[in-house]
C-alpha cells in the first residue's frame, strides 16, 4: 500500500517516521525548503518511545509517484484549501482520504470536492511540535491516530492495512468504528479548553485560580455539549466526565496549543474550532455564551494580526 503524507511537520513527520521505520511504504509531500532539508539531515524524531534519523521519500507534487492508495491530512484548519490543492493529483479512482484535522467543517469541505466515498473520519492525539531546526519532538507519553468510516460500513481494505501498519509502528489507536462520535468528543474538549484559555490567557489549572474559573469552564463545555447533541452525538455522561475530569485538574500545566499559538503572534484555528462550534449553535437555536466572548476575543486578535497591529 501506497501512502502519502502531506507535509513533515509536527504530527506527519512523527506519524510518517514510525510507519516507514516499521517497514511501511510512505512518501511525504513537502515544500522544496522541507525537501532539502531532509535529503541533508533526514527525518529526525527525538521521542521517549525511541529517537529515530533516517532518510525519506518525498515529493514536491502530488502528481509525482500517484496515485496513491491512502492520503493521510496532517495540515491546519487555515492551510486545508491549499492541502486541497496539493493533494488532488495523487488521489486516483481507489484513494483514501484520511484527515487528521481538529473539529468538522473540514468533512464537508473535502467531501465536497473528492466525494463522500472517499473521505473518512481521523483524528491525532499526539504530543508533538516541530523545534526550528526541523526536529519532531515528541515530549508526551502518548502517541494516537484513528479512524474509520463515517457510514458505519465495514472499514475498506485500505483501512484495514493501515489499521495494521499503524499497530506494528507503535502507534496506538488504529480502526475505530465510532470515529464520528470520537470526533465530536475531542471537538468537545478541545473548543472548551482553547476557548477558555485563550480568553483568560492561562493554562486549565491557571484559570481555576480565579473565583469563578471553574464554573466558567463547566459553563463552556455545556456550551458544546449541546451542540454535539444537537447535532445527535452527545457524549453522554461517561464522556462529559471525563471532559470534565480533564478541564478541572487543580494546578494543571495543560494548555491549548492555540493559546501557544496567539502568544507567538501566530495564525490560530478560531474559525474553524470555536467559529464553526457557534455557526452549529445558531442553526440549532443554541445560546453559547461563553463561546461569543472567547470568539470574539479570539476574532480582534485576528484583526491586528492581520493589519500588523
Amino acid at each position: 500500500m501506497k501512502t502519502l503524507i502531506l507535509g513533515a511537520g509536527a504530527i506527519g513527520g512523527y506519524v510518517g517516521g514510525r510507519l516507514q521505520q516499521s517497514g511501511a511504504n510512505v512518501t511525504f509531500l513537502v515544500r522544496p525548503a522541507r525537501s532539502e532539508a531532509l535529503q541533508r539531515d533526514g527525518l529526525v524524531i527525538r521521542s521517549p518511545k525511541g529517537d529515530i534519523t533516517q532518510k525519506v521519500k518525498t515529493v514536491l507534487s502530488g502528481s509525482e509517484g500517484g496515485p496513491y492508495d491512502v492520503v493521510l491530512l496532517t495540515c491546519k484548519a487555515y492551510d486545508l484549501e491549499s492541502a486541497i490543492e496539493a493533494i488532488a493529483p495523487a488521489v486516483g479512482p481507489n484513494t483514501t482520504i484520511v484527515p487528521l484535522l481538529n473539529g468538522m467543517g473540514h468533512l464537508d469541505v473535502l467531501d465536497a470536492r473528492f466525494g463522500k466515498d472517499k473521505v473518512v473520519g481521523g483524528l491525532a492525539r499526539v504530543g508533538v511540535a516541530m523545534s526550528a531546526e526541523g526536529t519532531i519532538l515528541h515530549t508526551s507519553p502518548f502517541a494516537a491516530i484513528s479512524f474509520g468510516e463515517r457510514n458505519g460500513k465495514p472499514p475498506r481494505a485500505s483501512l484495514v492495512e493501515l489499521d495494521t501498519a499503524i499497530k506494528r509502528s507503535g502507534i496506538d489507536g488504529g480502526l475505530n468504528p465510532k470515529i464520528v462520535q470520537d470526533l465530536w468528543d475531542k471537538w468537545v474538549m478541545l473548543c472548551s479548553l482553547a476557548a477558555t484559555c485563550c480568553l483568560m490567557r492561562g493554562s486549565s489549572g491557571d484559570i481555576l485560580e480565579a473565583d469563578e474559573g471553574q464554573a466558567i469552564v463547566l459553563e463552556t463545555v455545556d456550551e458544546c455539549r449541546k451542540v454535539a447533541a444537537a447535532a445527535g452525538h452527545d457524549p453522554g455522561e461517561k464522556g462529559m466526565q471525563t471532559i470534565r475530569s480533564f478541564l478541572t485538574v487543580k494546578g494543571s500545566r495543560f494548555t491549548a496549543s492555540m493559546l501557544h499559538d496567539l502568544e507567538k503572534g501566530a495564525i490560530v484555528e478560531a474559525d474553524h474550532v470555536v467559529g464553526d462550534m457557534i455557526a452549529r449553535a445558531r442553526q440549532a437555536g443554541i445560546a453559547t455564551p461563553n463561546l461569543r466572548m472567547a470568539y470574539a476575543h479570539l476574532q480582534v486578535y485576528m484583526a491586528r494580526r492581520s493589519r500588523g497591529g
